[in-house]
């Protein structure tokens, strides 16, 4: 996909920029951060429908230590 064209697509929910990411779990995406959205691409073209977004926070990017513990109240 060209990068001119990235440069003039939105994200149509809140008309910010949108970033690829390539090597996504879901496959090739357009990606807005504040969003936490990401847009299919699919043949090469994107799939700009809010209905077809994949939400990020599905997929945390960092990962979480199963050893650490929520802090005790009143500690």
């Amino acid at each position: 996909m060209d990068t001119r064209l990235i440069e003039l697509l939105v994200c149509p929910v809140c008309k910010g920029p949108l970033q690829r990411a390539p090597h996504h779990a879901q496959g090739d995406l357009l990606v807005c951060t504040a969003d936490r959205l990401g847009y299919p691409i699919r043949d090469g073209i994107p799939v700009m429908l809010e209905n077809e977004a994949v939400a990020l926070d599905a997929f945390p990017e960092e990962p979480v230590n199963p050893l650490s513990q929520p802090p005790v109240a009143g500690a």
